[in-house]
């Protein structure tokens, strides 16, 4: 592609040695939570995609750490993954079919959003109808039971929506498609793989083998 960004989404997933310069040459680069992708990944973080809900986002939130965090730290967008409406509304079905995920649904928001006005960031929530949309693309690839898809796979949905344009190349490094139990990783794998057999994506190592924890 001529005259487009390279745009990196980058999975907490391992990243071989060897790519970092790769990744910090991109013209953006999209972390997630607590940017454990740096370091072999590169350093370079323009977006810190959280999620926003749950355990994951309280203990980001909580005592600090990821505030101070050099990756977070340098970022000029934090984006909330997760609508807080929509998990609101899964909570009385989440505690008939997963009574142990009694916090999943917990919003928190209105932390990172002033988190990011009050150190000069930009700030959004992914759009609702991206995760809807999400899901309904899904269910073409036999997803196993799941209760969500994975916070990646909606960034990687959100930014082919709305972010690259036809000159831009988007490019995942850090993506294994394992972790979690309820995300339905099988699925987003061939998810992926297929936009990539469609050229809208591109993977920059082969599939990583360790949780991505996005």
């Amino acid at each position: 592609m001529s005259g487009g960004r390279t745009i990196m989404i980058v999975g907490n997933g391992e990243v071989p040695e060897g790519f970092g310069a790769t990744i910090d040459a991109a013209d953006i680069v999209v972390r997630f939570n607590d940017c454990r992708s740096v370091g072999s990944g590169g350093h370079r973080t323009d977006i810190v995609a959280v999620c926003n809900t749950g355990r994951p986002g309280i203990s980001m939130l909580g005592g600090g750490r990821w505030k101070t965090n050099s990756a977070v730290r340098q970022a000029r967008e934090i984006w909330c993954v997760r609508s807080g409406a929509k998990f609101a509304a899964m909570r009385t079905g989440l505690a008939e079919t997963h009574p142990d995920l009694d916090d999943f649904c917990d919003d928190y928001t209105v932390g990172f959003e002033s988190f990011a006005r009050s150190t000069n960031r930009g700030f959004r929530v992914v759009p609702v109808d991206v995760h809807d949309r999400v899901e309904q693309d899904l269910a073409g690839f036999s997803p196993d039971p799941y209760v969500v898809p994975s916070s990646g796979l909606i960034v990687i949905a959100d930014i082919l929506s709305s972010t690259a344009t036809v000159d831009d190349e988007v490019v995942l490094a850090g993506f294994g498609h394992v972790g979690w139990e309820w995300h339905p990783f099988a699925a987003e794998r061939r998810y992926v793989d297929a936009l990539a057999a469609q050229s809208r994506l591109r993977r920059l190592h082969p599939l990583s083998s360790s949780p991505q924890g996005a």
